[in-house]
């Protein structure tokens, strides 16, 4: 069975093991003792956290196949970006150069260094194992943070963004990067993305460029790319998209991938979900997959389980019980895996 739970100081060698295969361009994730460990105690300290609003917490969850003992997968909440230190990405936008008397009208792209998303909450950090990239297991991971959300609402922004890997090939090589944050960082793409994930941003702020850039004098490999997201990355992105982050103009610095975003009530998965109470049988009738998760933060499950209805009272086993830490009768979070438009 997979379910979703918060990360322990136990997972380490698991995480790092993930960590490995994640690549360049994935920043929240790198092969890195400290990076990895840190994240660990950081979202340990967030659960444990008396919190009513906002603040820098972190939480992590990992995708655990009971079976095994494995954990397949990661994906992780931010409460509040930019506080301690500043949250860049480039605003796309426009500026028209025109002359009535040549008869020239040119609208041109340009980018803006931006911190618009300061104190937004983020869904991050989301990375599943090759192995395990099947089975709605991809589903479970990704929105299982928007039972958390919907559940301890208080603990996060109003907004939320989700920002997707830019474009870059097999062997690490992002055409924006080289197009234009190689002429002020004097590094490679992986190097920058390695230093940024290990939370030293001071670079950013030290080296970036002040003014806006025009895109039509980048190379054109370099214009392409801007607001593409990573092959791997594609799937991730209609499923967010399919709950309600939309592109509002905003690209990463590095590899200019999207940055998406909404309204944590204008999540499909926050607004449809509801409580109902526990039946457990050993014979649940057959139907659509539903997310279901308790109510407890410090020990949150969540796992797929199908419905045969949108009830008040839900029929599972002993085993997904179990699973969810959750008795006859408790309370639980349950919303449709998709919308219903999608089934």
């Amino acid at each position: 069975m997979m379910v979703i739970r918060p990360i322990q100081a136990d997972d380490y060698d698991e995480l790092f093991a993930l960590a490995e295969k994640t690549g360049a361009g994935f920043t929240s994730l790198q092969p890195n003792e400290g990076q990895v460990r840190g994240k660990i105690y950081s979202s340990l300290e967030a659960f444990e956290k008396a919190v009513t609003t906002a603040g820098e917490e972190t939480y992590l969850f990992v995708l655990e196949d009971t079976e095994t003992g494995r954990v397949a997968g990661i994906c992780g909440i931010e409460a509040a970006v930019g506080l301690s230190q500043p949250w860049y990405n480039y605003r796309v936008g426009t500026l028209v150069h025109s002359s009535r008397q040549l008869g020239v009208h040119n609208a041109v792209r340009t980018l803006t260094l931006s911190n618009d998303h300061t104190g937004y909450s983020e869904v991050c950090t989301l990375f599943l194992d090759p192995d395990y990239r099947h089975s709605k297991n991809g589903s479970l991971l990704s929105k299982s943070r928007f039972m958390f959300l919907a559940e301890f609402p208080k603990r996060f922004s109003t907004h939320v963004i989700a920002e997707m890997r830019g474009y870059s090939d097999e062997n690490s090589h992002s055409p924006f990067w080289e197009g234009l944050g190689r002429h002020f960082f004097s590094m490679d793409f992986a190097d920058a993305v390695y230093m940024a994930g290990l939370g030293d941003k001071t670079f950013i702020a030290e080296l970036m460029p002040r003014h806006p850039i025009y895109t039509n004098m980048l190379p054109k490999e370099s214009q392409e790319v801007i607001g593409t997201v990573h092959d791997n990355t594609l799937p991730a992105r209609m499923m967010l998209e399919s709950e309600g982050f939309r592109n509002e103009g905003y690209i990463d610095i590095f590899d200019a991938g999207p940055t998406i975003e909404t309204r944590v009530l204008d999540i499909r998965a926050v607004r449809e979900s509801h409580y109902a109470k526990v039946n457990i049988t050993t014979s649940p009738a057959d139907g659509e997959a539903y997310l279901i998760s308790n109510t407890d933060l410090k020990n949150f499950r969540c796992c797929l389980v199908e419905l045969s209805g949108d009830h008040n009272v839900v029929d599972i086993t002993a085993e997904t019980a179990a699973a969810l830490k959750v008795e006859e009768g408790g309370t639980v979070r349950v919303v449709r895996l998709s919308s219903k438009l999608r089934r």
